[in-house]
């Protein structure tokens, strides 16, 4: 049986660590850097639970920015 797993791409520069998505996201994936900034001096969002992600995309969709795309792969 195969499911469907997620890759997301966030573009860190662009991010204003607004937290949106990861309210947004039902599988916790996403978290606010608590160390690091960009360049624009946000910090911005992180993928500690990378593994966890199902592709629902949840997290594109809220972001007000456009920083977040979201693939979704089958996974044997």
């Amino acid at each position: 049986m195969s499911k469907m797993r997620g890759a997301v791409v966030i573009d860190t520069d662009r991010c204003k660590g607004c937290n949106l998505c990861a309210l947004a996201c039902p599988c916790g994936v996403l978290a606010l850097s608590a160390r690091a900034v960009n360049h624009k001096g946000y910090p911005y969002m992180e993928q500690p639970g990378a593994d966890a992600c199902i592709g629902c995309a949840s997290c594109a969709i809220v972001c007000p920015d456009g920083c977040i795309t979201v693939y979704r792969k089958k996974e044997d």
